[in-house]
C-alpha cells in the first residue's frame, strides 16, 4: 500500500512504530516473488492492481491469477468467505456431533478453500436464506458479510475490466490460483508425523477442523495461515500438485535432479514430487538464503533454458537494482543489503 502511495523509502519513512528492518525486507522480497515489484524495486502492474484489493497481497494475487486461469467466479466466493470472518460454521456445545455431519455435507476431498465454496454455493441457491444456515449450522451473518465483500471485489475486478468467469466442475484451476499467491505457504507430508513447511522446514500440523483431516492427507498443501496451539496448525488447507508451485514461483522453486533431458536419475512419479525452494536454511548464516547472498555466491544465473527443471531466479541482478537505496535509505541501504 506504501509503495502504491509513492513511498519507496519504506526503510527510512517516519512510522510512528516501525517494523523491524528483517520483517520489512521479507515483506519486499515476498512482493517480489508474487511479482508485485520489478527489478527496480518500483510496483508492477500487477502490483498496482494487487493494491487496489482490500486484502493481503497473497489473496489479491490469487484472485488476479483466477482471472487468467478461467475461475475467477469460484476465487471470488472464496476469498469473499476467507477476509469477510474466521470461520463461517457455527458448532454449539450441545449439538456438536450434529453440527460436524452437517459440515461434513460441504466437506471436499482437494480442501477447505473448496469446501468454503460448497457453502457458499449453497447458501446461493437456498436462495440466501436463514432457515438454511440454522438447518446447516451455518451463522448468517457472516454469509451476509461475505456476499457484502463479495459485490466489492466484483467492483474493483470490473474496474480493471478483468473478467469475472467460472471454471465449472473444473476446480483444479481454483487449486493452481491458490499456488500463485500461497506458494510461500506450501508443506510436504512428513514421514513420521504430519507436515513440514517446504521453505522454514518447520513442523506443521493438519487440524482436526480440516476437511482433509483423517482423509489419507494429500503429499503437499498450501495454507492460508498457521494457528499455533498446543501445535502448529494449518488453517485453510488445500491440496496441490508440486509441480504448480514451480510453475507458479520460478524464482522460488525448482524440481529437485536436473540430470539428463528430463531429470533422468528420477522416475516420473519423483521427478513430479521433489521440489526445492531455492534456498539453504542449513546455510552458515541465517540470511544466507536472501536473493542478496544468492547473488553474491553466484546462484543467481540462470541454466540452460532448455532444462526445465533446473530453474533458477528469474532475475539474477535484483540485489544491483537502483533502488537498493530506496529499499534501505541512502546511508545505511549499503550496509544492510551487504549483510543480506
Amino acid at each position: 500500500m506504501l509503495k502504491a502511495m509513492g513511498i519507496n523509502d519504506l526503510l527510512g519513512f517516519d512510522f510512528m512504530d516501525p517494523p523491524p528492518t528483517n520483517t520489512m525486507l521479507t515483506a519486499l522480497e515476498e512482493l517480489y516473488a508474487l511479482g508485485a515489484l520489478d527489478d527496480e524495486g518500483l510496483l508492477t502492474r500487477a502490483g498496482r492492481r494487487m493494491a487496489d484489493f482490500p486484502m493481503e497481497p497473497s489473496l489479491a494475487k490469487s484472485l488476479i491469477a483466477s482471472v487468467e486461469l478461467g475461475c475467477s467466479d469460484e476465487m471470488l466466493s472464496i476469498v469473499a468467505m476467507i477476509s469477510a470472518v474466521q470461520t463461517v460454521f457455527h458448532r454449539p456445545k450441545e449439538k456438536q456431533q450434529q453440527a460436524d455431519q452437517k459440515k461434513t455435507k460441504f466437506h471436499d476431498p482437494a480442501g477447505d478453500h473448496l469446501t468454503l465454496l460448497n457453502v457458499y454455493n449453497g447458501w446461493k441457491g437456498a436462495g440466501k436464506s436463514d432457515p438454511w444456515c440454522f438447518e446447516n449450522f451455518v451463522q448468517p451473518r457472516s454469509m451476509r458479510r461475505s456476499e457484502d465483500v463479495r459485490k466489492q471485489l466484483v467492483q474493483i475486478l470490473e474496474r480493471h475490466r478483468l473478467r469475472i468467469v467460472s471454471c465449472g466442475r473444473e476446480t483444479v484451476r481454483v487449486r493452481q490460483a491458490l499456488c500463485a499467491g500461497f506458494f510461500r505457504n506450501s508443506a510436504r507430508k512428513d514421514p513420521t508425523e504430519g507436515y513440514k513447511t517446504l521453505v522454514e522446514g518447520t513442523p506443521v500440523y493438519m487440524h482436526p477442523s480440516s476437511s482433509l483431516f483423517g482423509k489419507g492427507q494429500a503429499e503437499h498443501v498450501v495454507y492460508h495461515s498457521l494457528v499455533e496451539t498446543t501445535r502448529e496448525y494449518m488453517n485453510n488447507v488445500t491440496a496441490i500438485e508440486p509441480k504448480w508451485l514451480v510453475e507458479a514461483a520460478p524464482t522460488f522453486f525448482k524440481v529437485a535432479g536436473g540430470g539428463g533431458k528430463m531429470g533422468g536419475e528420477l522416475s516420473k512419479r519423483k521427478r513430479e514430487e521433489v521440489i526445492k525452494p531455492l534456498h539453504n536454511r542449513f546455510a552458515n548464516g541465517e540470511d544466507e538464503w536472501r536473493l542478496s547472498a544468492q547473488r553474491r555466491q553466484g546462484r543467481g544465473k540462470p541454466t540452460d533454458p532448455s532444462s526445465q527443471f533446473e530453474l533458477r531466479f528469474a532475475s539474477d541482478h535484483f540485489t544491483d537494482m537502483p533502488a537498493v537505496s530506496a529499499f534501505r535509505g541512502d546511508r545505511e541501504g549499503s550496509a544492510l543489503w551487504a549483510s543480506g
